[in-house]
């Protein structure tokens, strides 16, 4: 059984506070030949530049250190692609260092720029993350996906990530979902909810106005999960601008206080060893005491059914900002849902649902914009973007986008940067005519999961708007 000690369960307490000043997103696709990737990542920066009135040249000069993200040289042929696009970028002869953690690139990018300002190293800092993959074919793109896990062991089950969620996907439908058809109906609700949402965004390459019986419908990838039950392979890029408390309001009047996170768990998911569930501040013993009883076979942790790294990561943001219930004290979520099942896990793990209850969080509503059932907004909207199933999954800038779209909802301006009829015209997109602000009203408080492999690595960022901060839980 893995036990922590008290030093491995301290929660992080940094030097001095991170401020999110901007961030800035491309247009997201499967295909884009008539562009190269340090073209995309020029209209990252350009738009996080624009975003707060300056001009690309003026932001750079107070860029002092560089992150880059992505997810695999060979998408781009290209090693050391980060040194590329800061070439590019015009930001030589500034340190810079390529971050690869898989799925949760975007993230762990965030992660080490967020340190960087912490410490005192650099005033600000560039987060940058993209993804080229659309100059292999789809099945080669999958195989070199799928290399992120660990290949001696999960290789038999198909050398493709949908086979390994695939096995998740049955165990938890078993235990948690009690082998019942409604639950199945429930993940068919996640694809369509963040489909359509897409449909929103001048961003998102996939967008559909979609049914569960759609999803249902769409090929088996692998039982029980078809292909709309899956993410995007997609190409474009994100950015996001981190400073210290000075710096930041000289570059705007309301910067964005953000704490970001991290957790890991062995890539071989039948060696996970058994554990006692590691408790949120919103949960206590009395929580999981009788979920054998309940869920019979639920009783083995983390199993096949939960992400251990994602737990931790929570367990360290949580404490660090204040959060103590996250339905609660924050407005919305971006999560990593991969496959809709993997976004069912993440509920559970972040503590919005105890473990074994996280379907509830779709049935009832509170993961809507919103909710179905009663009109009115929903609790805890998830992936209003569309995340990764309905907007993009350009690896390296997944993590990032999400938190630049927590961002703007922060900033009251997510209508203001999705219904801008140019962004639309020039990213070649039409604009529905039934288009719909899906500004969260009010929000004061956004979190963002970047997930990578099977739960390996994990990130969780939270951001806070500067009139609303948390006072921190842990000294």
């Amino acid at each position: 059984m893995i036990t922590f000690s008290d030093k491995q369960l301290k929660v992080p307490k940094m030097s001095k506070p991170v401020y999110m000043v901007t961030g800035g997103c491309s247009k997201f696709d499967r295909s884009m030949p008539d562009k190269r990737t340090e073209e995309i990542c020029i209209d990252a920066l350009t738009e996080a530049s624009q975003f707060i009135g300056m001009k690309p040249r003026e932001l750079k000069e107070y860029i002092h250190t560089c992150y880059y993200g992505h997810f695999a040289d060979h998408f781009g042929d290209q090693l050391l692609g980060e040194s590329v696009i800061h070439d590019r970028l015009g930001l030589d002869p500034l340190g810079n260092i390529g971050i690869k953690t898989g799925g949760a690139t975007g993230g762990s990018t965030l992660w080490e720029a967020y340190k960087t300002v912490a410490s005192g190293y650099s005033d600000c800092t560039l987060a940058m993350g993209w993804e080229r993959m659309d100059e292999v074919p789809t099945d080669e793109g999958n195989h070199l996906i799928s290399c992120a896990a660990d290949k001696d062991w999960e290789t038999p089950l198909g050398h493709i990530y949908t086979g390994y969620y695939a096995v998740m996907a049955q165990k938890y439908w078993q235990v948690y979902g009690k082998e019942e058809a409604s639950f199945r109906r429930t993940m068919a609700e996640i694809a369509v909810k963040n489909h359509n949402y897409a449909v929103m965004n001048p961003h998102a390459h996939g967008g559909m106005r979609i049914t569960v019986e759609d999803v249902l419908n769409s090929p088996i990838v692998a039982y029980p999960l078809r292909a709309l039950d899956a993410c995007l392979m997609s190409v474009g890029a994100a950015c996001a601008i981190l400073c210290d408390e000075k710096t930041a309001y000289k570059l705007t009047d309301t910067p964005l206080k953000i704490d970001v996170t991290a957790g890991s768990h062995t890539l071989r998911v039948a060696c996970r060893r058994d554990m006692e569930i590691p408790l949120l501040p919103n949960e206590t013993k009395e929580t999981y005491r009788e979920i054998d009883k309940r869920f019979p076979g639920g009783e083995r942790y983390p199993g096949f059914t939960g992400f251990l790294a994602a737990r931790m990561a929570a367990y360290y943001a949580y404490n660090m900002t204040g959060i103590h219930d996250p339905t609660e004290d924050l407005d919305l979520v971006e999560l990593h849902d991969a496959f809709t099942i993997s976004d069912i896990q993440t509920y559970e793990d972040i503590g919005i649902r105890p473990y074994g209850e996280g379907r509830t969080y779709v049935e009832s509503g509170d993961c809507y914009h919103t909710n179905p059932k009663t009109g009115g907004p929903g609790k805890l909207p998830a992936n209003i973007s569309g995340g990764l199933l309905g907007c993009m999954h350009a690896v390296g800038a997944t993590g990032i986008m999400q938190v630049v779209e927590v961002g703007q909802h922060l900033w009251n301006r997510w209508g203001e940067m999705h219904g801008d009829e140019e962004k639309w015209k020039r990213f070649g997109r039409e604009k529905p005519k039934d288009w719909k602000n899906l500004q969260v009203k009010g929000a004061k408080r956004g979190l963002a999961i970047s997930h990578a492999g099977v739960g390996s690595h994990v990130t969780c960022t939270i951001l806070q708007h500067p009139d609303h901060v948390l006072e921190r839980r842990c000294p």
